[in-house]
């Protein structure tokens, strides 16, 4: 009877290794799985990260145009520039030559 008992216990270890090393695989298969997928949604978020710093860039370099805009608007040059273009203005002593 001692070996009855004896077989029937390396059957039941056999299957609960069986079950264990199952176990053990397909959740190596779900972390493998998931780990292609998070490497994917990460390339794709370094590429967005890239895009938006270009653009960052880009509207560093357009609020310095501004500032050097804002600081010519405030010139005598710009408004003597202005006066004559849209006012139709002239320095005393200019001389104005109209094209027909």
């Amino acid at each position: 009877m001692s070996r009855r008992v004896a077989f029937r216990g390396k059957r039941q270890n056999r299957l609960g290794m069986f079950l264990v090393s199952a176990v053990v695989l397909m959740l190596l298969v779900v972390v493998t799985v998931n780990s292609v997928t998070l490497r994917q949604k990460q390339e794709t978020y370094l590429a967005r990260e890239a895009e938006l710093d270009a653009l960052i860039e880009e509207e560093e370099r357009r609020a310095a145009e501004l500032e050097e805009f804002k600081k010519y608007t405030q010139t005598q040059a710009y408004i003597e520039e202005v006066a004559k273009e849209k006012l139709g203005l002239v320095k005393e002593g200019e001389i104005v030559f109209k094209m027909n």
